[in-house]
């Protein structure tokens, strides 16, 4: 077995001895491989072992992987920053899209999502600590957006994603991911349809499950350090 094998499949049993602290089942949390300045060969190494979602932050970046990887059946998702000038590429190349935080974002995706291709993905973006370093809407914010998003053919509003401030005690964040997940709930009462909470990464991924994440990006437990 491969290093990133081994790395997948030990990070796929920790999943489920997590989820079943809190009695659901491990396919109600999917992880996300966040493949961002590591090679195409290392995402066709954990490919080979089963894995198929993979997160990209640079949009160049991701293209050269997407024309170097087109034989494989992977699904790409966007999760870093969007600028209005990259939406094309973005909505004709991703399946997904975990960033989306102003309107002026989805309605560029939504025109430029193919007609021949499924609606595309997009998670709202949320940041409801006030960081003013990172991207997001807050919670009123994020209603209005999602009815705007709503509206769009071309796009299927699945969520929210979060990724709140750095912690390193796991009651910390555990409060802190509760109080997005509420959020989350808040919008699912109004919208039922939606089924994705995208939060928690390498360092904090057990207490996001525990708080009711349904997607985890994780790149440094499956890769190792970047260059």
């Amino acid at each position: 077995m491969s290093r990133i094998a081994s790395h997948l499949a030990d990070l796929q049993l920790q999943i489920v001895k997590t989820c079943a602290k809190r009695r659901i089942f491990k396919h109600n949390v999917l992880f996300v491989a966040v493949s961002k300045r590591h090679p195409a060969d290392s995402i066709r190494e954990a490919y080979a072992a089963g894995h198929r979602d993979f997160g990209e932050n640079q949009v160049q970046e991701a293209l050269d992987k997407i024309s170097q990887l087109s034989d494989l059946n992977i699904n790409w998702h966007m999760i870093g920053v969007i600028q209005s000038r990259k939406c094309k590429d973005i909505a004709q190349h991703f399946d997904w899209v975990q960033s989306v935080d102003r309107l002026k974002v989805a309605q560029k995706l939504n025109q430029h999502r193919e007609q021949d291709q499924s609606p595309l993905n997009v998670l709202i973006q949320v940041n409801l600590f006030g960081e003013s370093q990172k991207a997001g809407v807050n919670a009123a914010e994020c209603k209005k957006l999602a009815h705007e998003i709503m509206q769009l053919p071309r796009l299927k509003l699945r969520g929210l994603m979060a990724l709140p401030p750095k912690q390193t005690d796991p009651q910390t964040q555990f409060q802190q991911f509760e109080r997005i997940h509420s959020v989350y709930q808040e919008l699912q009462a109004e919208y039922p349809q939606l089924d994705t909470l995208s939060m928690g990464m390498s360092g904090d991924y057990e207490p996001a499950i525990l708080a009711g994440s349904t997607m985890i990006r994780l790149g440094t437990a499956i890769f190792g350090e970047r260059d």
